[in-house]
């Protein structure tokens, strides 16, 4: 039992990193990433070339958790989605890189990259 959940480790820490070395972020240009956990999701829109975190958001932050009634499913993904974008553009920040941190790109995933792009975030 234990010999497979640390194989699903290794697994899980191999596509993380064959993800992460393509993708760094800029100035002009910083890195959005994403984590997902069973029951919420979170993501920092990150400057790799200074180690700076310039915007987060959480199914966790106070502004969203009164409206959110769940963390781990695709609306708390949108309302996600939606709250980094306006953070975001509040920054300055247009175009950002995405990191999907080597979860698969379906689900709530997608649905917070979705909601971001119709907020107007570019990537």
């Amino acid at each position: 039992m234990a010999n497979r959940i640390k194989h699903k480790r290794n697994r899980y820490a191999r596509r993380k990193m064959s993800v992460r070395k393509g993708v760094s972020g800029t100035s002009s240009r910083p890195r959005m990433t994403v984590f997902r956990s069973a029951r919420h999701i979170y993501v920092q829109v990150v400057n790799d070339l200074e180690g700076k975190t310039l915007v987060s958001s959480s199914t966790m932050c106070k502004d969203l958790k009164a409206s959110v009634k769940q963390g781990g499913n695709v609306e708390a993904a949108k309302a996600v989605g939606v709250d980094i974008a306006e953070k975001a553009k509040a920054a300055g920040i247009e175009a950002v890189v995405f990191d999907r941190n080597g979860f698969r790109y379906h689900g709530r995933l997608q649905a917070l990259a979705d909601a971001a792009r119709e907020k107007g975030l570019k990537f």
